[in-house]
């Protein structure tokens, strides 16, 4: 099945699905030297778990072992192979509805395409996400060495939406709330709207903003490899990713030109923006302010209360999907966005540095 590979310089290919040995990856073009903090890329890993009330009961250590590629805690240029082992595999809890397509997963479109649907969802199961968390832990670590930082926060859950926008969200504090919000308001709101829709059989949807600090100009490759849309490719490639927008987004539409442009300015010897709301990238090149995108996604597909679907035999049937599943994934999410984002800046990191080199010759 093509479409397991992530990146151009720095690649990432995924494997394994939710209810099979183990999901893993193998990273290609890592530069050689960097040194790789395992305690970092465990604490990464536990961001994604359930570890609040209203996720799935499916509890996984994520302990990530690594293969080819590291030698004495330091990268050595080769492939980095790596896998966590599934432990927590229960196919019959999806024995009462093998017969049946539950709505808008991915069940129908895998049958229609490759004539079967794995248990759980296969690789179209959030389970797959694991893979891209350790390889984009790995890809904070280098864009760490060359000054780039990335931060995200839960910024909506159903109807509850942030008060603070990127420029004012205490991010810090979004990192240790187990619901990713950026302060106790939200966070309770939030803690009850999910307890809310469990008792009700329901899920919930939201968005996750995310800032990019540190990247400096001349990161993108028009005009197919924009850095925008290789963020939103990124991004979108999240199972229930979608909506992707940067900079103002959708608000700029509704703009005159003369609002929305970001005036330019001379200060201190140095050429500066007044605003910031081309995100940070304009012509598809980083322009060295801060990189701000956001990213929706729907609810939760499996739902407790009663739905029209249809079996195998093309008959309809009515399904509730019981078993392990977040009531809202959302805050699970923070680091998945984070991750992917990593991944794309790292990519057009190396990229970026091999043109220059190609510029010297």
């Amino acid at each position: 099945m093509p479409g397991n590979s992530s990146g151009y310089l720095f690649r990432l290919t995924t494997f394994g699905e939710s209810h099979g040995h183990a999901t893993g990856g193998v990273i290609d073009g890592c530069p050689a030297g960097l040194s790789i903090d395992y305690d970092f890329i465990q604490r990464e890993l536990n961001r994604r778990k359930p570890l609040y009330h209203g996720s799935t009961e499916r509890q996984e250590a994520d302990s990530a072992e690594f293969l080819s590629g590291i030698q004495n805690g330091v990268t050595m240029g080769t492939p980095i192979g790596f896998l966590v082992r599934n432990t927590e595999i229960r196919k019959s809890d999806y024995d009462n509805i093998a017969n049946l397509y539950r709505p808008s997963h991915a069940d129908l479109t895998y049958t229609m395409k490759y004539g079967n649907t794995p248990v759980g969802g296969g690789r179209a199961s959030g389970r797959e996400t694991v893979a891209r968390v350790i390889a984009g832990a790995i890809a904070k670590l280098l864009l760490k060495s060359a000054g780039i930082e990335i931060h995200a926060f839960v910024s909506q859950v159903g109807n509850v939406v942030a008060d603070s926008d990127l420029a004012g969200a205490d991010l810090s504090f979004a990192l240790q709330s187990p619901y990713g919000c950026p302060d106790t308001k939200m966070e309770q709101q939030v803690a009850s709207l999910i307890s809310e829709a469990e008792l009700n059989g329901d899920t919930l949807g939201g968005a996750v903003t995310c800032r990019i600090t540190g990247t400096p100009p001349g990161h993108g490759e028009p005009v197919f490899d924009k850095l925008q849309a290789d963020l939103a490719k990124a991004m979108l490639s999240i199972g229930t990713a979608k909506a992707f927008e940067y900079g103002l987004g959708f608000q700029s539409a509704s703009m005159k030109g003369s609002d929305y442009n970001d005036q330019l300015i001379v200060k201190e010897g140095k050429i500066r923006f007044l605003t910031n709301h081309d995100g940070g990238i304009q012509g598809g090149i980083s322009n060295g302010e801060d990189i701000l995108f956001r990213v929706g996604f729907k609810p939760v597909p499996s739902v407790k209360k009663p739905q029209s679907t249809a079996n195998r035999q093309g008959e309809t049937e009515m399904i509730s999907i019981t078993g392990r599943h977040d009531t809202c994934h959302v805050p699970r999410l923070v680091v998945i966005v984070e991750s992917m984002a990593a991944l794309v800046l790292a990519d057009h990191l190396l990229r970026n540095q091999s043109a220059r080199l190609e510029n010297l010759r």
